[in-house]
């Protein structure tokens, strides 16, 4: 069982022209929508964070899809499944944690929600509403030929914390400890790109990976893409880790932007372009070409059904 498959059934089933994207376009309200589930040990472990970090992360993994649709940030509603355990001071902690996400990334509001009891798990699950306005919404259909692919920021810092954290290693101000921990939204990135482009481009953010989504827009539209891994940013100290080129291209939660743009662009840090060819990816790294088919990339990243 595996999301993607999941997903297509769905889509299918419903004939919707909404599902596809990390949010639905409602053009006739001028938003578009998100939604997302948390659930402990599978997507976090409270061994390595605390409730006002899990909210904090939380918040921000949602208005990290926002931002990938070019959409500016309004208002979230959070669902919370407490096991009767539970003491107050998480509940306050975690809401301290969210709302300093929001305030981080502008003007955002928690709207509202729902509480309720759990058998022996926390379970969060976040609605995110954007406001469209005269900004250009993207989808990851819409990459073309001849742009080029640009990126935010680093890439492999928050899979590297990751890997610390799970070998003990609590150092909250350690980069990629707090790269894990409390990922930060593209807000500018996003808003740049969105409000001075009228052309369709293509863009994603990086939550399961850079290769995962340069797949995703490469299956969705079509086309063949090819990367430079010595363009890829991240930190020299990634390097240390044993499969660096792994966490860089295959780890998840940098919460990055990735997007197909105008080659005339002058935001974000080019590591590639579209070009011609089979749909796929092509890796260009150590003096060799590697393509990737979107089933090759799925055995490489985290499922969350295993």
């Amino acid at each position: 069982m595996k999301e993607k498959e999941l997903i297509s059934i769905i889509k299918s089933t419903l004939d919707s022209k909404y599902i596809g994207d990390d949010c639905a376009y409602l053009k006739d309200l001028g938003i578009v929508v998100t939604q997302d589930s948390l659930i402990e040990d599978i997507h976090f472990s409270l061994e390595y964070t605390n409730p006002y970090n899990l909210g904090y992360k939380s918040v921000m993994v949602n208005i990290s899809d926002i931002c990938a649709s070019g959409a500016e940030p309004k208002y979230l509603t959070i669902s919370l499944s407490l096991p009767s355990d539970t003491e107050n001071k998480f509940v306050q902690e975690f809401y301290e944690g969210g709302k300093t996400a929001c305030q981080q990334c502008g003007n955002i509001e928690i709207a509202g929600g729902d509480i309720t009891g759990s058998k022996d798990k926390i379970y969060i699950s976040i609605c995110a509403i954007g406001k469209t306005g005269n900004r250009n919404i993207s989808s990851r259909s819409y990459a073309t030929l001849g742009q080029k692919i640009i990126i935010s920021g680093n890439s492999g810092s928050s899979s590297a914390g990751l890997k610390l954290l799970q070998r003990g290693i609590r150092d909250f101000d350690n980069e990629f400890v707090n790269a894990h921990l409390k990922p930060r939204a593209q807000i500018d990135f996003s808003k740049n790109i969105s409000l001075n482009t009228n052309y369709k481009y293509a863009m994603m953010d990086t939550s399961d990976g850079l290769m995962e989504a340069l797949s995703a827009i490469a299956k969705e539209s079509n086309v063949h893409i090819d990367i430079d891994f010595s363009k890829i940013p991240h930190s020299k100290n990634i390097e240390i880790f044993d499969n660096w080129h792994d966490l860089i291209l295959f780890g998840g939660e940098d919460y990055q932007l990735v997007a197909s743009v105008d080659k005339n662009c002058p935001y974000g840090i080019e590591i590639g372009k579209v070009s011609e060819g089979k749909t796929g990816v092509t890796l260009n790294i150590d003096s060799k070409s590697v393509f990737y088919s979107d089933e090759d990339i799925n055995k490489k990243i985290y499922n969350h059904f295993k």
